[in-house]
């Protein structure tokens, strides 16, 4: 089985993680910019680390055979340094521009204070100006029922399309508001302050598979991404069949990223594979004997 990591911070991970995903079927993989782990001071910094997961790590990925692409932004959890923030988003554009680029994310909020409104609507804009798809980041834990309702205040009074709008890390109390507002919902298999596989699947088996992208968000906190291979193995052993899985973990994502000509991969259907698979190898045409 194909399988496509929507979020995913290589930066923060090894070189085994990719050989390790590329053994389980991973053929995709997908890099949003995101909180180093402390507050960056210049603006150079943000284009270095754009530069790091724009074109270095795409390198990574090939070395193993996948496909790597990546989004720009500015986090939550720096955007009280307005000036800073500005400066960084000046640049934006110049990384639209690259192959591999898909858009904003992830933006959203941490705290949903009145800085980090303003920046995050700023960039949606700016999304929307340059017709880029738009990732989302609802807060953790106690803030994220808040967050997300904020969240989707803002976009209300934006001119955006929903369906090229994914708003990630929704839970049991957040994903029905998102997913009626016409949006796409992300589930996040992250210990402690997300979710986890099993209660990812019992919410695909609530809320159906239409415009759910499920990712790991594997950093460099207590993370792994192999919890979208357990994610797979759980909605399988309910006894789901390989084709529905297919559409979760492969198609869905091909489905959002697609809508950006960059993310070329197409959707994917078991019985075509199996037909692949299967065809008879033509094997190359024997050379005359020499008589001589």
């Amino acid at each position: 089985m194909q399988i496509i990591q929507p979020h995913y911070h290589a930066i923060a991970r090894t070189a085994q993680d990719y050989e390790r995903m590329a053994m389980s079927g991973v053929v995709a993989v997908c890099e949003p910019a995101f909180w180093a782990g402390f507050d960056r001071k210049y603006p150079e910094t943000f284009i270095d680390y754009f530069r790091q997961i724009g074109e270095f790590e795409p390198t990574r990925a090939a070395d193993y055979g996948i496909r790597h692409f990546f989004w720009v932004a500015v986090n939550p959890k720096e955007a009280e340094n307005t000036e800073l923030s500005r400066e960084v988003l000046k640049k934006f554009p110049d990384f639209f521009k690259m192959p591999n680029c898909l858009g904003v994310g992830e933006t959203g909020l941490h705290k949903s204070t009145a800085n980090e409104a303003m920046l995050f609507e700023e960039q949606v804009s700016l999304a929307i100006e340059h017709d880029q798809l738009i990732l989302i980041h609802t807060p953790h834990l106690e803030d994220k029922t808040h967050g997300t309702r904020r969240i989707l205040e803002i976009l209300a009074g934006l001119p955006v399309d929903r369906n090229r709008v994914w708003i990630d890390h929704a839970e049991e109390h957040t994903i029905r508001p998102i997913l009626d507002a016409g949006y796409w919902s992300g589930f996040t298999l992250y210990p402690i302050t997300k979710c986890s596989p099993k209660r990812a699947v019992d919410m695909l088996e609530m809320y159906g598979r239409e415009r759910i992208l499920v990712n790991s968000s594997a950093d460099w906190g207590p993370s792994d991404p192999f919890t979208l291979q357990e994610c797979v193995c759980e909605y399988r052993r309910r006894g789901n069949s390989l084709q529905d899985a297919m559409e979760i973990f492969y198609n869905n994502p091909v489905r959002f990223l697609g809508q950006n000509p960059k993310f070329d991969l197409p959707l994917l259907k078991v019985e075509e594979m199996r037909e692949e698979a299967e065809a008879p190898v033509e094997q190359p045409a024997e050379e005359p004997a020499d008589s001589a």
